[in-house]
């Protein structure tokens, strides 16, 4: 009898050294937290406040180095690869805007995207940051919920077939525009002057154009006029080709303002045209007045 007991014991503590064995093995087999590579970001700001406050909101999710310069940034870069730049505009020494045209001209830091934080508010400054290459524009004090939708966006771009982007606001009565450009900065550029007035779409490719408008019907056309592909003075042409754009009012945004040009566009029924870099203010007001005149 005490034989059998024995025995029994010996086989249930058999069974629990097999069963700790397996749940060993799970325990290997699943990474730890530590050992999952996490997105490094560098953070720069002369202000330690906000140095210490945008560690606080990020470290658990992210490899962050703070530091309190440009100058600092562009000799650690050399050494560490950032997957996101979160950025400071007025700084001393170099400043955000100086920093960002620096990191763009470089071909090996040109894709790093670059986030301003930034209490500059003004229309003006936040469209130079986005036509130098900004991916966002985040404005101090800003919430934890908006700077991580914004960071995680731009780690993990999701890219429409044709670069297209919708406004999804269906209830509004607003207006609608449609922006083609081929720099995605200058659509981020117009989208931002005009999101509050009008629905935006923007098309960054060309191409693309003739399927899409017969799905949007905007209000008036915003093209650029340099474009690979199909120019702004072709997409006029295919957009008068549709009996319902007719009237509808075509804007050029264009860095070029040649005579010949702007005859050529005026006889093509062009109702306007803005130079580059554009006043948003200005943009707003010729947008509005041609489309009262529609």
């Amino acid at each position: 009898m005490e034989k059998e007991v024995k025995n029994e014991v010996k086989e249930e503590k058999e069974a629990e050294k097999e069963g700790a064995e397996k749940e060993t093995e799970k325990v290997k087999e699943k990474p730890k937290e530590k050992d999952i590579p996490r997105s490094k970001i560098f953070l720069i700001d002369d202000t330690e406040f906000s140095l210490i406050k945008t560690k606080q909101i990020l470290k658990d999710y992210y490899t962050v180095y703070t530091l309190d310069s440009a100058d600092k940034m562009f000799e650690l870069i050399e050494n560490v690869r950032p997957d996101l730049i979160l950025l400071d505009i007025n700084m001393p020494g170099l400043n955000g805007f100086k920093t960002i045209e620096i990191l763009k001209t470089e071909v090996k830091y040109a894709k790093i995207p670059v986030i301003f934080l930034s209490g500059v508010d003004d229309e003006e400054s936040v469209i130079k940051g986005l036509n130098l290459g900004a991916a966002d524009h985040i404005m101090k004090p800003y919430t934890p919920e908006a700077l991580h939708a914004s960071i995680a966006k731009h780690l993990n771009p999701i890219q429409d077939q044709d670069e297209l982007q919708i406004d999804e606001d269906k209830h509004s009565k607003r207006q609608s525009v449609l922006a083609v450009d081929d720099s995605p900065s200058m659509l981020k550029s117009i989208h931002f002057a005009l999101h509050t007035k009008y629905k935006v779409h923007t098309l960054q490719k060309s191409e693309s154009f003739k399927k899409i408008i017969e799905g949007l019907k905007p209000d008036l056309f915003l093209l650029d006029y340099n474009m690979p592909g199909i120019n702004g003075f072709e997409l006029v042409k295919i957009i008068r080709e549709f009996p319902e754009f007719k009237n509808t009012p075509i804007v050029f945004l264009t860095s070029e303002s040649s005579p010949e040009q702007l005859k050529e566009a005026i006889n093509l029924g062009v109702s306007g045209y803005i130079i580059k870099p554009f006043n948003p203010k200005k943009l707003r007001e010729k947008i509005t007045s041609c489309l009262e005149i529609k």
